[in-house]
């Protein structure tokens, strides 16, 4: 029963590192790129025993010759191969499921993948109620932006000079003298 569970944990991993960062992916294929970031994101690269050297070479080596992807299957006897590197002094079965371990229910990380800065000078450059002349006019109050027309002159039709605080009020005053 546990071992089940524990199988169900390394293929849930499997999905979800799968179907990283490629929105189109089905979850059954894993890339080499989305294998060496298991493979580091699970400490199973270790520098010493296990590279990122060992990682590709054993994907290479358990794919089909004309494949780019691995599935389930070679996934696991990837994993069976670098065990035994990772955890030399134990056995087969003792290694495998120290790998195991390492890996059941694990998620990519996107930890230090993209950092906004936070300098004085960013937030100077990006403060909309210092704009002045032409860029003043594409923010609103709350520094939003007005989208196409605060970048474009958009010309009314109206019959009535740009600004003009009473426009429409002509028919409404003619019609009351008469």
């Amino acid at each position: 029963m546990a071992e089940s569970a524990d199988m169900e944990q390394l293929l849930t991993a499997f999905r979800k590192f799968a179907v990283h960062g490629d929105t189109k992916a089905t979850g059954k294929d894993l890339t080499g790129k989305n294998w060496a970031k298991l493979c580091k994101d699970c400490k199973i690269t270790d520098g010493k025993n296990v590279t990122g050297t060992d990682v590709d070479i054993v994907f290479s080596k358990v794919k089909q010759k004309t494949s780019r992807v691995i599935n389930y299957e070679e996934f696991q006897k990837a994993l069976e191969e670098l065990a035994l590197k990772r955890f030399k002094g134990q056995s087969k079965e003792e290694a495998l499921q120290s790998i195991h371990k390492l890996v059941e229910g694990r998620e990519p990380t996107n930890v230090g993948v993209t950092k906004v800065a936070k300098t004085a000078a960013v937030d100077r450059l990006t403060d909309t109620s210092r704009y002045t002349g032409s860029h003043k006019e594409r923010f609103d109050d709350s520094g939003k932006g007005k989208g196409r027309e605060g970048r474009e002159e958009i010309v009314e039709n109206t019959g009535y000079v740009g600004a003009y605080k009473n426009a429409g009020t002509y028919d409404t005053k003619v019609k009351a003298e008469k």
